[in-house]
């Protein structure tokens, strides 16, 4: 979560899952199921004293009147377009384990659309925190239930995980391009510094230089080289990466990356230079704050993939997450395929390598916009083209926002381009201009039906200092104001 307050202080509270004491980096032995899915998957939560720190130290309102709507909506909730159709892609994960199904398919199967759903569990959860505040998930009966729940499924978290786990306060990302200063997140997130470095290299071409076509191909080279470089970060708790992040925020660094890209052409991943193999993470939620006195807060969270591990503790109501996919594994490789990056293997309470970007920007000091995505690992991407179309080819927030997307994770070699309607009947689709010249240049294309979800809040400094807010209707979301 990045906070920036309207006196100027701007901090980031860092609750992403942490590995728990008894895991190893050989804990897996190498079966790569074993840490996307199941009862090894979990990492020891973190978002509730997350929350809580944060409203501690700048939270107006009672604790308990900020989580009992929670509670409320876990008592019941109406299935959207958007988790139905999450349903459906997890329907055998769904049904394969008791309390997942419990919630979400009461009756045999998966809900339907606008069918109730009811997770009285987690509702009486949430109810003792509101209460009992962090104390009461991280310590008494909820986490007694919590760890018991997923030791039974074969896990191995701990009380003692739940009790020491600690909220990193840590220091944003800062760096001056295009005549802002942007904010995002750290170490351990690869995903500010990714889109710092890809907006230096974009600076390098001027705002002329990154239109059109000609802008798009350059946009997917530069998305290449952080690809690249991503690897090398990891937590800055357990490995050193001041001297990439640095790398990653130097125009001069930015610059030497730029006279390899070439204009009428692509390349292999060998010429990006990455020396490690992509470590591809998943799903993810955002959203985007700014309140009446310009506060501002860009916060993602996730549970990993969808619907996380495939288990949910039945005596809590928690859905977990599998968030220790997110770690990269030793593994047996080939000529053709990179080394796993130890920068990013397991360790007790490490946090994994993650492409959360949420990002503030500012404008002479003053507060301009609030903006990240959802998307997994690419999350950069969606919120580096929402952050060009508006700032650097004055689109309004509204166009900034459904302008269609591509995306490279450098390994598979291809570009994926929007083309897709949504559930709720929008259409997404890179024109045909673009993909020809795409494909003159040697780019390999595919069409992803997919990709970010963003919401951006501009601030309109320069008529009155009105809020205008998007939420990402690739979702089916809509803003909300008071």
């Amino acid at each position: 979560m990045l906070v920036r307050l309207a006196d100027g202080t701007a901090i980031v509270y860092d609750s992403r899952e942490t590995a728990p004491l008894a895991a190893t980096k050989d804990m897996y032995g190498g079966n790569e199921t074993l840490k996307a899915r199941g009862a090894l998957s979990i990492g020891v939560p973190g978002e509730i004293l997350g929350l809580y720190e944060a409203w501690r130290q700048h939270g107006k309102l009672s604790w308990k009147s900020l989580v009992t709507p929670s509670a409320k909506l876990a008592r019941a909730f109406r299935i959207s377009p958007y988790l139905r159709m999450q349903m459906e892609a997890t329907r055998a994960g769904i049904l394969g384990n008791a309390g997942i199904r419990a919630v979400y398919a009461p009756n045999g199967d998966i809900l339907k659309l606008n069918d109730v759903c009811r997770n009285v569990a987690l509702a009486k959860t949430l109810e003792a925190v509101a209460v009992g505040g962090p104390d009461a998930f991280y310590r008494g009966p909820v986490a007694d239930q919590l760890v018991k729940d997923v030791r039974e499924a074969g896990g191995i978290m701990t009380r003692e995980d739940l009790e020491k786990y600690q909220v990193k306060v840590r220091r944003p990302l800062s760096e001056s391009v295009m005549g802002l200063t942007v904010l995002s997140m750290p170490p351990p997130s690869a995903g500010g510094a990714g889109l710092m470095l890809v907006l230096n290299i974009l600076a390098q071409y001027g705002i002329s230089g990154i239109s059109g076509s000609l802008g798009i191909h350059r946009l997917i080279e530069s998305f290449k080289h952080y690809m690249a470089v991503k690897m090398n970060l990891g937590d800055p708790d357990f490995v050193e990466v001041g001297e990439v992040v640095s790398d990653m925020l130097s125009p001069k660094f930015a610059a030497e990356l730029k006279r390899t890209i070439y204009d009428n052409m692509t390349f292999s991943p060998k010429h990006y230079g990455g020396r490690w193999n992509i470590l591809q993470d998943h799903g993810t939620s955002h959203l985007s704050i700014v309140d009446r006195e310009r506060n501002a807060v860009s916060m993602t969270s996730t549970v990993n993939s969808y619907f996380g591990s495939l288990i949910l503790s039945p005596g809590t109501g928690v859905l977990l997450n599998n968030e220790m996919d997110d770690f990269s594994m030793p593994a047996n490789t080939s000529a053709d395929s990179p080394p796993p990056a130890p920068n990013n293997f397991v360790a007790p309470l490490k946090r994994p390598l993650s492409s959360m970007c949420p990002t503030i920007v500012l404008k002479d000091g003053k507060l301009k916009a609030a903006v990240g995505a959802s998307g997994g690992s690419m999350i950069p991407a969606g919120t580096i083209e929402v952050l060009l179309n508006h700032f650097a080819k004055n689109m309004d927030p509204l166009s900034s926002v459904m302008a269609p997307r591509v995306y490279h994770q450098l390994i598979p070699n291809v570009v994926q381009y929007e083309n897709w309607t949504t559930v709720t009947g929008d259409r997404f689709l890179l024109d045909a201009t673009t993909r020809a010249d795409l494909l003159k240049k040697g780019h390999v294309l595919k069409p992803l039906a997919g990709g970010t979800i963003s919401q951006l809040v501009v601030h309109n400094v320069e008529s009155g200092g009105d809020l205008t807010a998007v939420s990402d209707p690739r979702k089916g979301g809509v803003p909300a104001g008071y």
